[in-house]
């Protein structure tokens, strides 16, 4: 078996470090895990992490060959699966003192596990936002018309991710196709106010949210900035959504 080189064990830090961010993790807990891995492998590391690369300097301990890797975070959907066990994986590295090559094959296991099925994701999404409904005092038809409101625009968002047209026009799109079909609450005289405003709850993005204000209460004030940043844009693309379904019922609402 061929020893894999500092470099390569470099760049598969760098590897490690960008899925965990683009998988939604706060940025110190990347930066832990890291150097977690890095520890194992014989490198001392510096991290710098920016909105969409990251920049990590590497020093052999053994040779004190210095690696610079310049990495690209992808655009990954949130994973706390992979969250949990990236950062197991980095623990049992550092404590078992893991090989390379068998780090680098649980780390691929990790990464390349097969999805929860997206129907069963569906579905899920639309019985939680039909409990938001009931949680704010909507009745059962409302309930019911949220969770089929929900599915569609979900649906919707997910084909047009996957046509990779830009996320702030999915979310505008998604967010008036649900308000919109549940804006037929109002045929039926019930909480229909109630039924239109938790239609749209699926699409806040809760983590980066909350990730942003971890990142600069942890002194990652950079990342956590922008992070923010995107997280608000996306509610106001998803106001924009919902202000046309407004605009398009206002007469039956008042």
């Amino acid at each position: 078996m061929v020893c894999a080189t500092p470099q390569q064990q470099a760049t598969f830090v760098a590897t490690y470090a960008a899925h965990l961010m683009g998988c939604g993790i706060h940025t110190s807990r990347v930066v832990r895990n890291t150097k977690r891995v890095s520890e194992s492998l014989n490198f001392a590391i510096n991290i710098s992490v920016f909105q969409k690369s990251m920049i990590l300097t590497l020093l052999h301990k053994e040779t004190h060959h210095t690696f610079s890797e310049v990495v690209e975070i992808p655009a990954l959907p949130i994973s706390f699966e992979h969250n949990s066990e990236l950062s197991a994986l980095s623990w049992e590295a550092i404590d078992q003192k893991l090989p390379f090559e068998l780090l680098e094959t649980k780390y691929n296991a990790i990464i390349s596990k097969s999805r929860i099925d997206p129907l069963f994701v569906l579905l899920l999404v639309g019985f939680a936002n039909a409990s938001f409904c009931k949680l704010f005092g909507g009745d059962w038809i409302s309930m019911a018309i949220v969770f089929s409101a929900t599915v569609v625009g979900f649906f919707v968002r997910t084909q047009m991710l996957h046509k990779h047209i830009n996320h702030y026009i999915v979310f505008i799109a998604s967010s008036f196709i649900a308000s919109l079909l549940a804006s037929t609450a109002l045929i039926f005289n019930i909480t229909s106010d109630i039924a239109i405003a938790t239609s749209v709850l699926y699409l806040i993005p809760g983590v980066p949210l909350i990730n942003g204000v971890i990142d600069i209460v942890e002194g990652h004030t950079l990342t956590g900035i922008s992070r923010l940043t995107s997280a608000f844009l996306l509610i106001i693309c998803i106001a924009i959504g919902l202000s046309i379904t407004l605009f398009l019922v206002r007469d039956s609402l008042i």
